[in-house]
């Protein structure tokens, strides 16, 4: 992970270039458009202080936008996820994943979909997260904060099992346990539930279900999700999955 923005290098663009219609004749470059949707997920900069050696704020907010609704960005996060898999020798795909959840506080001003967790004291929202064994985010679930982690889970289910034949166990928290745990024995998956002692305070690392931990961590690369700014939930979620993209192209490249 570098600590500071820096452009696509050729290498990283080839990487992803071919989910994109950059071919096209158009005004503008859509490897710019990339660029400067790195440097607001890095430095956390309001679109409208968007520096002015990239394109217009509105035109990437136009691509940002129309690239999370049409799927472009679930096909370059899953194939980014499958090459770097390989390359340590892997299955393209998981056979096992973990589940966890981060709570963030929103931005004031915003009232869709806030909520306020009693437990850990914060009002904003509540990211879900699927990774797999290397904390790869393959799936994201974003909603008011206080609502259940269990409850507001299932949503992802469907979407997980879809996408991969070998998907076999899902581990997970407490706070997984009952109707999620269920929901995932029927669509014929094993749930697992791992948490430290509830003697022992502060951070443990526990085999196999660390690795989220370590995702949530390293979301604070990145200051635009350090702090929820998003109106939709879909802009919320997408935030992340354009980290997990910067991540992978970092390590492949």
């Amino acid at each position: 992970m570098t600590s500071q923005y820096s452009e696509l290098t050729d290498a990283q663009w080839g990487s992803i270039s071919e989910f994109f219609e950059w071919k096209r004749k158009r005004t503008m470059p859509i490897r710019s458009v990339v660029n400067a949707i790195v440097y607001l997920l890095r430095t956390g900069c309001q679109w409208r202080n968007l520096p002015p050696h990239f394109p217009k704020w509105w035109a990437v907010y136009y691509y940002f936008d129309k690239w999370n609704k049409d799927g472009t960005m679930d096909q370059v996060n899953l194939a980014l996820n499958q090459r770097d898999r390989k390359r340590e020798n892997r299955a393209a795909l998981p056979s096992q994943v973990c589940i966890d959840s981060q709570r963030v506080k929103l931005a004031p001003m915003i009232f869709e979909h806030r909520g306020t967790d009693a437990h850990k004291r914060i009002n904003g929202r509540k990211r879900q997260l699927v990774v797999d064994i290397g904390g790869r985010i393959f799936e994201v679930e974003v909603h008011a904060a206080h609502l259940h982690d269990g409850s507001e889970g299932k949503r992802l289910l469907p979407r997980i099992s879809a996408y991969s034949e070998r998907l076999e166990k899902m581990l997970a928290d407490q706070s997984y346990q009952g109707s999620f745990a269920v929901e995932t024995e029927k669509i014929g998956l094993i749930f697992e539930c791992a948490s430290k002692p509830e003697s022992v305070k502060g951070f443990v690392p526990i085999a196999q279900r660390w690795v989220v931990e370590r995702t949530l961590a390293g979301t604070n690369f990145f200051r635009r999700i350090v702090k929820d700014y998003e109106h939709t939930l879909r802009s919320a979620k997408y935030w992340l999955i354009w980290a997990n993209i910067s991540i992978i192209l970092n390590r492949i490249t």
